[in-house]
């Protein structure tokens, strides 16, 4: 992140504050700084765990209370996937991600082409579509490579069990 992309994120955690009559606490601080640099998209629990080297009397409820008010402030967005713990973005503007069925890392993916599909016609339900992003799922090359390790170990463990065996 440019430095100018950073102070234009500090500076909308101000006037946010401002517009809605919020004190800007030290809590709300650290947990503003802590998210701004991380691209991982992490849990509520990473962030306090973060937090809290910093601020070791923070409480776990407090870094959940102001996350939920980050995302009301529009200033983190929430991103939650099927059988994993709700994520935090820092990334407001529209992106897409790759996420791992096994680990359940997440990945941005910016593609202008993303970005220009047609909004399906959902007047039937009765539902107005305002923002969309899109998740790819699937593994990652980490869990991919444990994967392929995993499947040649057994080889191995036999071909020596084997061995002793003759």
């Amino acid at each position: 992140m440019s430095p100018a992309e950073k102070q234009q994120r500090i500076d909308r955690f101000f006037a946010a504050h401002r517009e809605c009559g919020l004190a800007v606490t030290t809590q709300r601080r650290a947990v503003f700084e802590v998210i701004q640099d991380r691209t991982d998209h992490p849990t509520a629990e990473q962030l306090y765990r973060a937090v809290r080297a910093q601020l070791p009397q923070v409480s776990r409820m407090t870094v959940h209370r102001v996350l939920g008010t980050f995302v009301s402030l529009g200033l983190v967005a929430k991103t939650c996937h099927p059988g994993s713990a709700a994520r935090f973005d820092p990334k407001l503007h529209q992106h897409h991600h790759l996420v791992c069925l096994n680990c359940g890392r997440i990945i941005d993916v910016e593609h202008p082409l993303l970005n220009r599909i047609r909004w399906p016609n959902v007047k039937a339900h009765k539902f107005q579509i305002q923002d969309y992003n899109i998740h790819f799922r699937g593994r990652c090359d980490r869990c991919r490579q444990k994967v392929r390790a995993r499947r040649r170990r057994p080889n191995v463990e036999r071909t020596r069990a084997s061995a002793k065996n003759h």
